[in-house]
């Protein structure tokens, strides 16, 4: 067993801090975003005005400009839309073909693309503060992997830090895909929360593993864990800010208004809900792949497969959890707030797994690693 390098372990605290105190700043940016938001909307419902203006100019007379509308925007979606519209450039196909006008309906479409163009320099650079952090923070994990010679989750510290950096890389590469600045105030938020749980609420020396951890299960059975864990976490965002969008558009149905103004920043909640529910199917596959090498991780070190081990019987309980959200959104009917709640309820089942079992129910999964 090779010595621990403490002054690299020293290392691996210090930017641990560094980047949750970056992780702190692109939350507080993220939130100012959101704060100003009614100068974003003003813009996106500017530009969305003027490509309305160029929609019902004739262009029958100038074969260049109409060539040059169609072609906007990739080319043929106005085809693909079906609806013959035309849009200028950098603007996102009306693909739900509600109006977007000043009366409060909808800036986002169902694939969450933004109908509109506009700049917005303070969640921007709220971005490249989480990518900043992101970098600081892997680096934090992986020292802290090479100080101890072994894998960085072999206790709660560590487990929560590892998710941490997973939910805030995850984030920024669906960002890459898809314009999910709404989120980056709950994302950071959360990633602040669970670093702050780890140092202030599980603070763990570095240290080799225990004898019963020394395994290589470790490495596929807590990897896919942390991985599953993280998506969670984004969809349980997600299903927040779904109840959200949900009331602030039975509002609008009724023809009142209110309500939070930067949620017209935000997909509506049935896209919410679709994105939510394709990102818990794979997190599904993977908490399903846990709870399998679980088993044949618990055979090889005890002689069975399963024990009824508190640890154990709250990972089914999560299992089932999510298995229910997926059968009866897909087969019931369960839609809206009651698929929402039943993906929120999933992540507080992983939330007390991971923080009261492993804390107060003592069994053969007691690996915290705090001090008794």
């Amino acid at each position: 067993m090779q010595p621990i390098n403490y002054q690299l372990a020293g290392y691996s605290d210090l930017f641990m801090l560094i980047a949750a105190l970056v992780y702190a700043a692109a939350f507080i940016l993220f939130a100012l975003d959101l704060a100003t938001s009614s100068k974003t909307i003003r813009a996106l419902e500017t530009d969305l005005a003027r490509e309305r203006d160029i929609d019902t100019t004739d262009t029958t007379e100038s074969p260049v400009l109409r060539e040059h509308l169609v072609g906007a925007g990739g080319g043929s979606s106005a085809r693909e839309a079906g609806t013959g519209s035309t849009t200028v450039p950098g603007a996102r196909p009306n693909r739900t073909g509600a109006d977007t006008g000043a009366d409060g309906s909808e800036l986002v479409d169902e694939d969450m693309d933004y109908l509109g163009t506009t700049a917005r320099p303070v969640a921007n650079v709220a971005v490249a503060l989480m990518v900043i952090a992101a970098a600081l923070h892997a680096f934090a994990v992986i020292a802290r992997a090479v100080a101890a010679s072994r894998v960085p989750w072999g206790n709660m510290y560590e487990f929560c830090t590892t998710g941490a950096m997973l939910v805030s890389v995850v984030y920024l590469l669906f960002l890459t895909r898809k314009d999910i600045r709404f989120l980056g105030t709950f994302v950071a938020g959360l990633v602040v929360i669970m670093m702050a749980a780890a140092t202030i609420g599980f603070p763990t020396p570095i240290a080799h593993l225990q004898p019963a951890l020394q395994s290589p299960w470790i490495i596929i059975h807590v990897s896919i864990a942390v991985l599953a864990s993280a998506l969670f976490t984004l969809t349980f965002a997600m299903s927040i800010l779904q109840l959200l969008q949900h009331r602030r558009e039975a509002k609008a149905r009724a023809g009142t208004t209110g309500g939070l103004v930067f949620m017209r920043l935000v997909p509506s909640a049935l896209s919410l809900e679709n994105w939510s529910y394709r990102i818990n199917a794979v997190g599904f596959v993977m908490w399903t792949f846990t709870l399998i090498a679980g088993a044949i991780w618990a055979e090889a070190s005890w002689g069975r497969y399963w024990g009824w081990d508190t640890k154990e019987v709250w990972t089914f309980v999560i299992w089932v959890v999510y298995a229910g959200y997926l059968h009866a959104r897909a087969t019931r009917g369960w839609t809206g707030d009651r698929a929402a709640w039943l993906s929120i309820i999933g992540y507080s089942c992983i939330v007390f797994n991971f923080t009261i079992v492993n804390t107060y129910f003592p069994g053969l999964h007691s690996y915290a690693g705090l001090p008794s």
